[in-house]
């Protein structure tokens, strides 16, 4: 039996031209502060404020409730903008 070996070429064309903007805001702050307990409650935090610069570990820590970023809310607002032109 002979082996053949087959070679697909495939070209892409694109007549669109797509491009996409997130902003990420962190809202309120969901941690439990009672779950050690079996309760629950929240501190009532409402947006996440960063208690220092980009790029320092204080970026990741709010000013308002202390708590880690990642217990705040996340909110994404994404704009797609896709332009086309027809093939020449």
């Amino acid at each position: 039996m002979k082996k053949r070996q087959v070679v697909i070429k495939q070209r892409k064309i694109s007549y669109t031209t797509t491009s996409s903007s997130s902003n990420v805001r962190y809202v309120e702050c969901q941690k439990n502060h009672a779950a050690n307990i079996g309760g629950y409650a929240v501190d009532g935090c409402r947006e996440f404020m960063a208690s220092g610069g980009e790029g320092t570990d204080d970026a990741l820590t709010c000013a308002a409730c202390g708590c880690h970023r990642n217990f705040h809310r996340r909110e994404v607002e994404t704009e797609v903008v896709c332009e086309y032109s027809p093939p020449c």
